[in-house]
């Protein structure tokens, strides 16, 4: 059929014409907007789930939602940056965030101060030894200049809550890819949202990262599972997955039958990237509307090898030989979570050998520990690919032991 008006979005981040199975989540935010603007206290969010399930999209469509009721807002993405790099990006969007809420000639004291914290939190000497501040406004002594980011980011959420109080508005900080964040920017952005949810600030914070977030946020504050709510989002039910693939489908004319319906659910496992997927590449094998089992038989090839170059490969080739052969023994195990033991069987190591390169993977966002003692692939179907992609389990070589030196 036509490719220019193929419905379907397989990219990152791309928002589908239809989201299916995520109006739990949208309710939940709405609710947390009208809450927060009333004035009542109302828990933040941070959504799990694996890659590919839509987390990104679920912000944008947040996003959307807040700009629709007057919010100004502050969207993210997480890299790994030491707290230099963190103080200069994340003003930026702060700064942004300040200017949206009143332009600078209309700035009250309140503005003015928070422009003040903000200047302080980027302070910085250049080669001639004389401070520079980024918004061209004094500093004012003992506000976000403490050198502690913990510190210094509560009086930046602080000030800026109180200048959006009293414009009657509120900010929404968005931030993706939240498991990126070390420990100490992790405490520091949830000590700082708490101190505005102690005072009643119209500051709302809504993240998005992998299953092991809530664990990091526990970790970074006990109280963090007071302050935020955690759902997890995953692969969506058959009627969802359905309802995906038929409705973009039906905007344009066209549709599948039910057959075709149950043959893509079977192949996706109702991953919401991969049903895109899926969808793109069954539009362009098939001839006419409706859309039949043949037709995505015919797109499997198309769809798989578009995945294993693209979303999987990417992955993979990050990894040195012996991550590499961790991820294809988790593979040989099956798609659960694996023992750490079991895995190192495998390898004919002792998973005390292995302990580093598990944490690395980990690192690196191939794996999360749902439980102690397990891991589990970030992304579905990776063991899978992994198995297409090297056939055969590698047993790395052990390294020698060199022999002690003796005295001559």
């Amino acid at each position: 059929m036509d490719p220019v008006t193929n419905p379907y979005t397989p990219n990152a981040g791309a928002r589908p014409d239809v989201l299916a199975g995520r109006d739990d989540q949208l309710t939940s935010f709405s609710v947390l907007l009208r809450r927060v603007t009333r004035g009542r206290a109302g828990r933040s969010m941070i959504i799990t789930g694996l890659r590919g399930v839509g987390k990104t999209v679920l912000l944008g469509q947040f996003r959307d939602k807040a700009l629709e009721q007057g919010w100004s807002v502050l969207d993210h993405e997480v890299s790994k940056h030491d707290d230099d790099d963190f103080r200069r990006l994340f003003a930026l969007k702060l700064r942004t965030a300040l200017l949206d809420l009143a332009p600078r000639a209309r700035w009250t004291d309140r503005f003015r101060k928070a422009a003040a914290a903000l200047s302080s939190f980027t302070i910085s000497v250049d080669q001639a030894g004389q401070f520079q501040a980024g918004l061209n406004v004094d500093a004012i002594e003992g506000l976000a200049d403490h050198g502690d980011l913990s510190m210094d980011l509560t009086d930046v959420f602080v000030a800026l809550g109180e200048a959006a109080k009293e414009r009657g508005r509120g900010v929404v900080i968005l931030l993706d890819e939240v498991q990126f964040l070390t420990h100490g920017q992790l405490e520091a952005v949830i000590l700082a949202l708490h101190r505005t949810v102690q005072r009643s600030l119209p500051i709302v914070l809504v993240g998005a990262g992998l299953p092991q977030v809530p664990e990091l946020a526990g970790d970074a504050k006990s109280y963090a599972e007071r302050l935020f709510t955690f759902p997890t989002i995953a692969n969506l039910s058959d009627e969802d997955s359905h309802h995906a693939l038929r409705e973009p489908a039906r905007m344009e004319d066209a549709d599948y039958d039910d057959e075709a319906l149950e043959r893509a659910f079977e192949v996706t496992g109702g991953y919401p990237y991969f049903i895109q997927e899926l969808g793109w590449a069954a539009w362009g094998v098939a001839d006419a509307s409706p859309i039949t089992r043949a037709d995505v038989e015919d797109a499997i090839d198309h769809y798989q090898a578009k995945l294993d170059s693209s979303f999987f490969r990417v992955r993979l080739d990050r990894a040195t030989e012996l991550q590499t052969a961790y991820l294809r023994a988790m593979a040989e195990l099956g798609p659960e979570p694996q023992k750490a033991s079991d895995v190192a069987a495998l390898l004919d190591r002792e998973s005390t050998q292995l302990g580093p390169t598990r944490a690395e993977l980990i690192d690196m966002g191939l794996l999360y520990t749902p439980t102690h003692g397990y891991a589990a692939f970030t992304v579905p179907h990776f063991d899978k690919f992994m198995r297409r992609a090297i056939p055969e389990l590698i047993i790395p070589a052990k390294r020698q032991r060199r022999p002690p030196r003796t005295a001559s």
